[in-house]
């Protein structure tokens, strides 16, 4: 069964979609419970799979729907082109799902002088929600609505020491040349920034009397490698079973935070949690949970937006 309980089961526990739209980067879940939903991507060609795969599996009209929407995350100003596409094509917006992130990357610079891990898994990822946030006010709006954004991020946030800074680019830029793991480090830094962005986010929602819920969550432990590794069948596959979920079951924290019913029956309880696998809120780190460094992030973000014209 691996490390974490998967009491919370989407086939069963989810209430019908029909109607609903959402929007994913990276991902495709959803869709079989009856949602219109949108999987923002790069790669057109591995989009079109997972689409034929949940076609062949009886995805269809009236049973769900998924759409492919380009999305180049390395380029912001990409994102925000996504997000304009996305409301020529749609009136509202249910759900918008922070998903994609790269992990275990070489440090690199993009050309508007930010490292890219930092670009795809935090600032696109914001310029997009800046962008539809319009869209997500006017479903909100609506009666008997339930507008959610939710942010993947992920307990290495814990591995983060020190006291980081996010007072401008060269704090976002760090490259923590003395961790044991520079790229792991730099990931887990990401991912803090994700938390934090999500806990300001709904800050700033909650004071201009928004019913928008921002979920940050901790995915569990996804084997998205195994069918990758150089090590042998008989060591791999205890560790796989023992530690690490299959990526649709990776996905149940997801799904439990995008459109549970108990989420939208408590809504106050669950504005700008953390939440590990399924459903259960808890605490991040400290530094996770420190407004001062919140607003940092956004303001250095703001920054270099608007500096950028973006």
């Amino acid at each position: 069964m691996g490390l974490f309980s998967k009491s919370f089961n989407p086939v069963t526990d989810l209430p019908d979609l029909s109607g609903k739209v959402i929007l994913i980067t990276g991902g495709n879940t959803l869709a079989r419970r009856g949602a219109k939903v949108y999987m923002a991507a790069r790669n057109q060609s591995k989009a079109e799979e997972a689409i034929a795969q949940l076609k062949a599996e009886g995805l269809g009209p009236g049973n769900g729907e998924v759409i492919w929407l380009e999305l180049d995350l390395k380029d912001p100003r990409n994102a925000k082109k996504a997000a304009e596409e996305f409301m020529k094509q749609e009136k509202r917006l249910d759900v918008l799902i922070h998903n994609a992130a790269v992990l275990l990357e070489n440090y690199a610079m993009t050309p508007d002088g930010v490292q890219e891990i930092v670009m795809v898994n935090v600032i696109s990822h914001i310029v997009l929600t800046r962008t539809l946030q319009p869209l997500l006010d006017q479903t909100a709006a609506e009666p008997n609505s339930d507008v959610r954004i939710v942010v993947v991020a992920s307990d290495g946030h814990r591995w983060v020491s020190g006291e980081p800074h996010f007072r401008n680019l060269d704090d976002l830029n760090v490259e923590l040349k003395s961790s044991l793991s520079p790229s792991f480090a730099r990931y887990c830094m990401s991912k803090l920034m994700n938390i934090v962005y999500a806990s300001e986010l709904q800050r700033h929602l909650t004071a201009v009397g928004s019913p928008i819920t921002v979920i940050a969550l901790h995915p569990g432990l996804v084997n998205t490698f195994s069918d990758k590794s150089s090590l042998p069948n008989f060591i791999i596959k205890p560790i796989v079973f023992l530690f690490f979920l299959h990526p649709d079951q990776g996905a149940y924290n997801s799904v439990f935070a995008a459109a549970s019913e108990e989420v939208a029956k408590q809504r106050e309880k669950y504005k700008g949690v953390y939440l590990m696998p399924v459903g259960k809120i808890t605490e991040p780190t400290k530094i996770a949970k420190d407004e001062g460094l919140a607003k940092e992030l956004w303001d250095t973000v703001e920054k270099f937006l608007e500096e950028k014209g973006i």
